[in-house]
């Protein structure tokens, strides 16, 4: 909540101008308290979000610590940039420094949220107009006034890179590719990863929709969410399992834990798949033990699964 390139301010939950003085901040933090405020026929989504909104700016200190962090005042705030690249370069991920943590980390290919980053890249730059120098594409302070398309972009670029700081920490036993082409024809028809496990394998999904998402029916509705995200990723693992000859074990969707219905929702069998929605904090704990209906993967067939995905997976 609130630092996600889709969110809206702790300021524009309160509806004041980050420049506000203290007391029209309280002012405005007790009237948007009466509008939502369920006993009074107040949505109560948007209740947590006022208190928690207040909690971020509603001391000098508090304030003063959020205004550093998301570019509203007169410090540098930190960057959306991928981590361990300078604001400029291009979509560099690396994973975790192994430096305080020399454990055995899971094979990883491809470049998570790299496709997304790229795009986001040309088409900030073409937002702004030619001429016009970017010191940080990733600065908050910009972000925040790009358009809707743009922050979806980047959102869903940093929601793959959580995950698949998430899926390294798994350990040897784990490989995952990142950034699969499911069509040759159009890019955006992706699968995010492909975790192989003892678990099984699945087809992951990292989402960032700037708002909770419920599930009906087998699939994730909300004011947010567009299309069939669930039965989308069903469909291309089936693709990608064709063509490797290979069966998926489940479809997984991750969520930012402020916005899934639950820490572990079941979905059941999706056009014959089980699938998940998960919270991100619970992303590990699912791909260690599998999910509902799964079937466990082990000893050589493990391998030549692997082997198959070598041979067929390609990125976007």
């Amino acid at each position: 909540m609130f630092d996600s390139p889709l969110s809206a301010s702790a300021y524009d939950v309160l509806g004041v101008a980050p420049d506000v003085d203290d007391e029209a901040l309280r002012r405005a933090y007790r009237a948007r308290l009466r509008e939502t405020h369920p006993d009074t026929g107040g949505d109560a989504a948007r209740f947590v979000h006022v208190q928690r909104a207040w909690e971020l700016i509603g001391t000098p200190s508090a304030r003063a610590a959020y205004d550093r962090g998301h570019g509203f005042g007169a410090s540098a705030a930190p960057s959306f940039a991928p981590a361990g690249s300078p604001a400029e370069g291009g979509p560099v991920w690396r994973p975790p420094s192994a430096r305080a943590d020399t454990r055995p980390r899971a094979r990883s290919f491809g470049q998570p949220g790299g496709w997304r980053r790229e795009r986001y890249l040309t088409l900030i730059r073409e937002w702004v107009g030619r001429g016009v120098a970017l010191d940080d594409p990733y600065d908050p302070a910009l972000v925040r006034t790009a358009p809707r398309e743009l922050r979806r972009l980047l959102a869903d670029a940093l929601a793959e890179e959580a995950t698949a700081r998430i899926v390294a920490d798994l350990g040897m036993g784990y490989t995952v590719w990142h950034d699969v082409a499911a069509d040759p024809r159009d890019p955006d028809a992706k699968i995010d990863h492909v975790v192989l496990g003892p678990s099984g394998l699945y087809a992951v999904l990292s989402e960032d929709f700037g708002g909770p998402a419920r599930v009906r029916r087998g699939e994730l509705i909300g004011e947010s969410v567009s299309g069939a995200p669930v039965a989308a990723t069903v469909g291309r693992a089936r693709g990608l399992g064709r063509s490797a000859r290979v069966k998926f074990s489940g479809v997984i969707v991750v969520l930012p834990d402020d916005d899934a219905p639950a820490a572990i929702e079941e979905l059941g069998r999706v056009r014959g798949l089980p699938a998940v929605v998960v919270a991100r904090s619970a992303l590990s704990t699912v791909l260690r033990r599998g999910i509902t209906g799964a079937r466990a993967i082990g000893g050589n067939e493990l391998f030549d699964i692997r082997t198959r995905l070598q041979q067929t997976v390609r990125f976007v």
